[in-house]
């Protein structure tokens, strides 16, 4: 745990430098330095002498293994690192290198191989900045656990651990891209890391090694130092316990919750009694709780209610273990990703399970990573997530899926796994809530929440005004594309733009082409920017075309993400993501195997009110055509979902809509002429020609 910082070709780099350093104050005390030519080291950021040179890196430590001050400088490569390489004795013997600790051995192992030759060999958690000659480099592990943020203005470059010390507009680095820049140019280019889904599946005794590979993890995690455990009696992190108690260190599990009787505290109560654990708790009050959000929700920069929900117990807990002098501290992050434990993952196609798993893993950086990061650094802990080990990720990704979930249990092997190491089975086999409900903070939100009469992101705004995540949203003018950026602007995420696809090619599996014409009106109407690209939706062409747009997005507004309607099209999500992952940017799909009726209730009862543009199904004839859909509609299709196994939301193709009106509108569409064009009795569309807004 350390925070790292930089600037480049900046006349005021030092102070920035500084100001970051002393923002980031907690996330290491054991030392502050930086290098400019060459290295100076004080005891505290303010106690650093200034400069005037135009590039930077700066460092704060906090010393798991050794104490060796940063920066650190070889052969005049220099390198400021926040890592935990747990293989690093091995490397340093294996390369001949002599080394002081892991950061070291980085150092010397990036000068002797070069950055695309070290990295695979890691097995551990890191971000960094390696400087060599007129280059600078940037990288994290591939999963992003380790946080690195970057701002670019110009030939201007900075970076740091976290977002809090760059200006508004920084971006998150990609875990599976490296930043490349030149200091004489001041250019910037990326280079890709593969982190493909392997297609091969386990066929070996799959719970040995399973077990075996988890294990491993959590010996190679374990320090020599005192360390504690989040823990709230769940599958996870009763099997971290277990382990690291037959292991033989000794520990502290910490737990919070709202009430004696929360379920989550209930749980580990019965767990450590039974098992042997020691454990440490703390009960909020709802008072207590909203002092808690005053400090947390500025410190995850992010209002984003599950987030919050889920760092308020992982903040009290980790504020025990400080005051008990940790530090280090596990979790058991990534079980839930890595193994089917979401109940969303239940109406996965089994045999596509592990790409959900994978897809999954690609966005946890951005859902889990940062916040339990900084959360943790704040109380100056080590987080360790052996689950995230990127052994226990890549053999994860190759478990059949059947060994996931079985027979409507989630997480099978796990359970069975917690049994093979000696876990009750009524333990093992229990139900568990997720943390934010389990432990209780949810309901406290949502009673703090009602006596405000806010809803959770309106309440919590007020905490953290600026927006969460500045996003692009991919919009067709139908339903689930504006249903999707409804969700992310009601949970306090920025939408910069609207991006739309203009396919040329009726049958395109991946672009809705009924109407896209009105998507202009829907952009006037929610006074958002719209972007447009052509595409004669061919398979390839169109991902090129769609990578054009959203680049053009990134270097006009900025954006850190997009969001997509995607509710069942594995196809459709896949191909987006693949394409957001080469241009570093962060993926949302909220509507993601969302019940199909579920969906269209909540559309109506949230006042959109859509039309279908186009039908192509047995069941549906010309009447559905150029109608606003109502809640007797949706019992029809019902009713078809039974008869003939229509989906019930379209997402076999069987129809198109277009949303006239939503709240995310200031005006509504008025429709002033149309054509209704058949093929047959139930195929057909409503070719809108002049519309506008009223």
């Amino acid at each position: 745990m350390c925070s790292i910082i930089g600037c480049f070709n900046n006349e005021h780099a030092f102070s920035r430098v500084q100001k970051g350093l002393i923002i980031m104050k907690e996330r290491g005390k054991d030392g502050y330095g930086y290098y400019d030519g060459s290295i100076h080291l004080a005891s505290s950021p303010e106690q650093l002498l200034p400069s005037t040179e135009k590039h930077i890196l700066g460092h704060g430590l906090h010393a798991i293994v050794n104490v060796v001050p940063q920066p650190l400088e070889e052969k005049k490569a220099i390198l400021v690192a926040n890592c935990e390489i747990y293989n690093w004795k091995e490397l340093a013997q294996e390369y001949k290198i002599h080394a002081k600790n892991d950061s070291d051995l980085l150092l010397k192992l990036l000068h002797k191989l070069g950055i695309e030759k070290t990295l695979p060999l890691l097995r551990g958690v890191y971000a960094f900045a390696y400087w060599e000659e007129d280059t600078l480099y940037l990288a994290r592990d591939i999963i992003g656990v380790k946080p690195l943020w970057y701002h670019l203005d110009g030939k201007k470059l900075s970076f740091s651990s976290e977002k809090k010390a760059l200006d508004e507009t920084s971006q998150e680095l990609n875990p599976r891209q490296i930043l490349k820049y030149s200091l004489k140019t001041g250019k910037t280019s990326f280079l890709r890391r593969n982190f493909s889904q392997t297609k091969k599946i386990l066929k070996r005794d799959v719970l040995l090694t399973l077990q075996n590979a988890l294990q491993e993890a959590v010996r190679l995690e374990a320090p020599d130092t005192k360390f504690g455990l989040l823990f709230s009696g769940g599958l996870d992190s009763l099997l971290l316990a277990k382990m690291l108690k037959d292991l033989g260190p000794t520990f502290t599990c910490y737990t919070a919750a709202t009430s004696e009787q929360s379920p989550d505290l209930m749980s580990a109560k019965e767990c450590a009694k039974q098992l042997g654990f020691n454990l440490r708790y703390t009960i909020l009050s709802p008072e207590q709780t909203v002092e808690r959000l005053k400090k947390i929700v500025p410190l995850i920069e992010d209002s984003n209610v599950i987030k919050i929900g889920v760092a308020l117990p992982l903040f009290v807990a980790a504020q025990l273990a400080k005051e008990d002098g940790n530090r280090v501290i596990f979790a058991g992050s990534g079980a839930d990703e890595l193994f089917g434990g979401y109940h969303r993952y239940k109406a996965t196609d089994i045999k596509k399970l592990n790409e959900d798993c994978y897809s999954d893993i690609l966005k946890i950086y951005e859902k889990n990573c940062y916040r339990d990061d900084v959360i943790t650094m704040n109380n100056n802990l080590e987080l360790r997530v052996p689950f995230l080990d990127k052994e226990v990720v890549s053999l994860a990704l190759q478990i059949p899926p059947e060994w996931k979930i079985k027979d409507g249990q989630e997480k099978y092997i796990l359970r069975q796994l917690a049994q093979n190491i000696g876990i009750p089975k009524e333990l093992a086999e229990r139900k568990k809530k997720a943390a934010q409900y389990g432990s209780g903070f949810d309901a406290v939100l949502e009673k703090l929440a009602k006596k405000e009469k806010k809803s959770k992101s309106k309440y919590l705004e007020q905490f953290y005004r600026p927006k969460n995540v500045r996003l692009a949203a991919l919009v067709s003018g139908g339903k689930d594309s504006l249903y999707a950026t409804y969700i992310m602007a009601q949970q306090n995420y920025e939408i910069s733009c609207l991006v739309r696809m203009q396919s040329s090619n009726p049958d395109s599996y991946m672009f809705h082409t009924p109407n896209i014409h009105l998507v202009e009106l829907q952009a006037q109407a929610m006074g958002v920017p719209l972007l447009t690209q052509k595409t004669t939706g061919e398979k390839e062409t169109e991902l090129k075309d769609l990578e054009i747009i959203l680049k053009k997005a990134q270097e006009k507004y900025h954006i850190e993400g997009v969001v997509s309607g995607a509710l069942y099209s594995q196809y459709q999500r896949e191909r987006i993501e693949k394409v957001a992952e080469k241009l570093g940017l962060k993926v949302f799909a909220p509507l993601w195997h969302k019940d199909q009726e579920q969906e269209l209730r909540e559309l109506l009862a949230l006042q959109f009110s859509f039309i279908l543009s186009s039908i192509a199904a047995e069941g549906l004839d010309k009447s559905w055509l150029g109608k606003v859909l109502t809640d007797k509609d949706v019992d029809k299709l019902v009713a078809l979902n039974k008869k003939v196994g229509l989906n019930v939301a379209f997402e076999g193709g069987e129809a198109e809509s277009l949303v006239l009106n939503c709240p995310l509108f200031h005006k509504r569409i008025i429709i002033d002429q149309a054509e209704m064009i058949l093929e047959n009795s139930c195929t057909g569309r409503y070719a809108i020609q002049k519309a506008h807004l009223e």
